[in-house]
């Protein structure tokens, strides 16, 4: 079967608000040295994506500008590494000068492209894969979550926060999450061992009540960062590794009101 001509790709020709996205025909993109032509299968939408097509989030665009970072599919064409037919995945698409993923298909740096391995359906991988992966990240390469660990996950009921319970409980940490009641179930199904009410004036206390020997990892969701109720929390070598969303702040409450330390 040789290889298609055209295809149809969802893009912008400058940043801003989502009705500048349009849908059009374009060649398939022919791939460089260094990567390999994918056909996409599934994709899914994450905030990086709003933040870059926007402009919020400055980037190095090409113009037209294929939108979407996630993607699903299937190899078309051999490259070392990767077979026609190996089903593959990518979430690095769509920022600092590389096209997006919200197309029919995709060329894809091979350094970004990984196998899935077989079973996992597609449209769950591509649904969980990057938040899946941010959680990774933060547990593991920056918090050194380990064993035996309590760790306490903010906004538990997230697609972050899902992942971040899923996989500490699956590393046999101890897991306090904090959610609405509605989400208990669901993080105690993820593998949370404790739920708090995150609208509960008193939750801090609550927490130091359900980890009385400290808390060893504070992961907080929410980008709220109250450090002066959390680092209290924290056992000897506690962590509070604090990922930080486009406008999240650091807050501290003193006698002179809230300072905010902005970043930069």
């Amino acid at each position: 079967m040789s290889d298609p001509e055209t295809m149809t790709a969802a893009y912008v020709t400058r940043p801003g608000p989502a009705d500048e996205i349009r849908i059009g025909r374009f060649h398939v993109p022919e791939p460089g040295s260094s990567e390999v032509l994918v056909k996409v299968r599934a994709l899914a939408v994450n905030h990086v994506d709003t933040f870059v097509r926007s402009g919020a989030y400055r980037t190095r665009l090409p113009y037209p500008f294929v939108i979407g970072r996630d993607l699903v599919g299937t190899v078309i064409r051999a490259a070392p590494g990767f077979a026609p037919g190996d089903t593959v995945w990518c979430n690095s698409l769509g920022f600092d000068g590389r096209q997006g993923s919200f197309s029919d298909y995709a060329a894809v740096p091979a350094d970004r492209l990984y196998h899935l391995p077989g079973g996992v359906d597609p449209e769950n991988a591509a649904a969980c894969l990057h938040t899946a992966a941010t959680a990774h990240i933060g547990l593991f390469r920056e918090a050194g979550l380990r064993i035996g660990e309590t760790i306490v996950v903010t906004g538990a009921g997230g697609g972050v926060g899902t992942a971040a319970v899923q996989l500490a409980a699956a590393t046999g940490a101890r897991v306090v999450a904090t959610a609405r009641p509605d989400d208990f179930d669901w993080c105690r199904r993820c593998g949370a061992d404790e739920v708090v009410d995150y609208h509960d004036p008193d939750v801090y206390g609550e927490i130091a009540g359900l980890a009385p020997g400290g808390v060893d990892v504070f992961w907080d969701n929410a980008g709220r960062h109250h450090l002066e109720r959390t680092v209290p929390l924290l056992a000897r070598g506690g962590r509070d590794p604090a990922p930080a969303g486009r406008t999240a702040q650091v807050r501290r409450s003193g006698p002179r009101g809230p300072a905010r330390l902005r970043p930069r």
